[in-house]
């Protein structure tokens, strides 16, 4: 070997794996090495870390380094299956319809365990047209066809996006700071996409398309099992929010961050957020209403995932519930933890604070019932200084009129008020689901949303690092989809408190956050990628948001008090105000 590499003039370089030396020869791709060490993987390795940092297969080596492979078991090599399957889709629609007959194959959001496409175009969408492109696609993969980067000039980046009418691209880049873009080819068809690709095409093994409403789904592997398609498992309730909210945001003019980007720019903001914010507010009248109409309903359950802005909406629901003639009670079933020594623990020995045993449900039911018995019943108040049940006098009685909101992360479980009539709950599931995306074949994932959201609240609110909370957050997520995202269907009525500009306001909060964290820290690679997403919004203040907007639950009203020192405006309280420099 080391013969070779003289004979080549190649430098051997030293890589290390899993804590043991090997050598290659200097320029040797990452994907060869890779096939080295394929047969001890459980899963496809589709990138790896250089040093801490990402890196594509096809790079190649250049100085000693220590590697980690990234597999389709991984977060990110995942979404990189998702993402490359996406590309091959697309082109494989466009081979199929004929190049001349589509004119947008649009991403809409994620669906079950797939994507939600639709197709503008003279063809029609069927399971024959779809037989075919699964055909082609496979036709693909058998072929193994590589997936191409290229660095290309900005402007010279737009003028191809406009070359193939892909005019929401165009626009994304006018409003970029970068001075070059990354474009990946597979064969004849190039296209833009926010973040990294398979080597080639033998990776996508693994997908179906069936049809879903006015479109299709492109049904993936779930990151548990990556080599196994699972059956359609939509969420019909989810689905029809979703599709809610992006006709919100067509009522707006706003599809895409292009789309809010030039109402930004153009200075009508203002206007745009009023009408967001009203369109929630009739949603949430319309809830209070069906509450109001429903007459035996005394205990409406609100349950929805980390940063959904459930306390905000149980406040604004409450208003909304008295303006209908109704008294109501906000209650947080944090308040009937079980006493923090009697938690159960997790597989880890740590204290499961999220499973359904660590509250009372005995204790509940029993106050729920007596409370609807007409019974005078005084609620426990939990202390999370010193993890005990405590009781300060607070009592109730229920009134004829009198309505318990009940607000937690298990208020969907059947389990958790077993014992209560079900005609009188009304069960509601809140989650910030985006409603615009990139551009028409990048998604923005919901996840990105309210991971910025807790991000934002959580240094504000509970001094807590943007590194604490990202590196918590897959513990929060796996939390998700064990206690809350089962039990979404059982929903009367489900609200999405996403709204289209708030990115924009959030980017202006998370970026000094995020660039605290040290690159070499393992949550330097999430921190990049999240900062990179943000630099496609253009920044809004927040001075003209409602002060009962969801979103203040997150950036807060001290958020507006520092925005206007920085912008050098001083009140003087005498209802006069002044401007300085700082």
């Amino acid at each position: 070997f080391r013969k070779f590499c003289k004979k080549e003039e190649l430098q051997v370089i030293q890589v290390t794996i899993d804590g043991k030396k090997y050598e290659y020869p200097e320029n040797c791709s990452y994907y060869e090495i890779a096939k080295d060490f394929e047969k001890t993987m459980d899963a496809p390795i589709v990138l790896v870390k250089v040093d801490g940092r990402l890196r594509e297969l096809h790079k190649q080596l250049k100085k000693d380094c220590e590697l980690e492979f990234v597999t389709t078991k991984d977060e990110i090599g995942h979404k990189t299956y998702q993402r490359s399957l996406s590309l091959l889709l697309v082109k494989a629609v466009y081979h199929v319809g004929g190049y001349d007959k589509i004119r947008h194959v649009m991403l809409h959001f994620s669906a079950g365990s797939g994507f939600f496409y639709t197709v503008d175009g003279d063809i029609t969408l069927n399971q024959e047209f779809l037989d075919e492109v699964k055909a082609y696609m496979h036709e693909q993969v058998e072929k193994a066809v590589p997936i191409y980067k290229r660095s290309v000039d900005t402007h010279e980046a737009r003028e191809r996006f406009r070359l193939h009418g892909m005019t929401d691209k165009d626009r994304l880049f006018r409003y970029r700071r970068v001075s070059r873009v990354n474009l990946y080819s597979l064969g004849d068809f190039e296209d833009y996409y926010y973040g990294f690709m398979t080597y080639d095409t033998s990776y996508l093994k693994y997908f179906d398309l069936y049809l879903y409403d006015d479109g299709f789904v492109l049904q993936m592997p779930e990151k548990k099992a990556p080599e196994t398609v699972p059956a359609a498992n939509l969420s019909p309730k989810v689905f029809q929010v979703q599709r809610e909210s992006e006709r919100w945001g067509e009522q707006m003019g706003i599809s895409t961050v292009a789309d809010l980007n030039e109402r930004i720019t153009k200075g009508n903001i203002q206007q745009m957020m009023l009408i967001a914010e009203a369109l929630q507010e009739q949603k949430i009248a319309k809830i209070a209403e069906q509450i109001a109409e429903r007459k035996q309903v005394k205990f409406v359950l609100i349950a929805g995932p980390s940063s959904s802005g459930k306390t905000t909406f149980c406040n604004r629901l409450s208003i909304q519930l008295s303006a209908h003639g109704l008294t109501p009670h906000p209650i947080s079933l944090d308040n009937y933890y079980v006493n923090r020594v009697d938690t159960p623990r997790d597989e880890n020995g740590d204290y499961d604070f999220e499973c359904l045993e660590a509250l009372d449900i005995e204790l509940l039911n029993r106050d729920m019932t007596a409370l609807l018995n007409g019974e005078r019943v005084e609620l426990p108040y939990f202390n999370f200084k010193t993890g005990k049940r405590e009781y300060k006098g607070n009592f109730i009685q229920m009134k004829e009129t009198d309505v318990l909101v009940l607000e937690g992360i298990h208020g969907l479980n059947e389990k958790l008020t077993w014992s209560l009539p079900s005609e009188s709950k009304f069960r509601i599931y809140i989650s910030a689901l985006t409603q615009i995306n990139v551009d028409e074949h990048n998604r923005i994932p919901t996840t990105d949303g309210r991971l910025i959201r807790r991000m934002v609240r959580d240094s504000r609110t509970r001094a807590t690092s943007a590194k604490e909370t990202i590196a918590m957050w897959p513990s929060v997520r796996r939390g998700e989809d064990r206690n809350i995202f089962p039990n979404q269907e059982k929903a009367d009525v489900m609200f999405n408190s996403a709204l289209v500009y708030e990115l924009s306001v959030l980017k202006l909060y998370a970026e000094p956050l995020l660039f605290q964290i040290e690159e070499g820290e393992p949550e330097y690679q999430e921190a990049k990628r999240l900062l990179k997403f943000l630099d496609y919004f253009v920044g809004v203040p927040i001075e003209d948001i409602p002060k009962n907007s969801i979103l203040r639950e997150f950036v807060g009203e001290a958020a507006l008090m520092y925005e206007r020192l920085l912008c050098g405006i001083c009140d003087l309280g005498d209802g006069q105000q002044r401007k300085f420099v700082i």
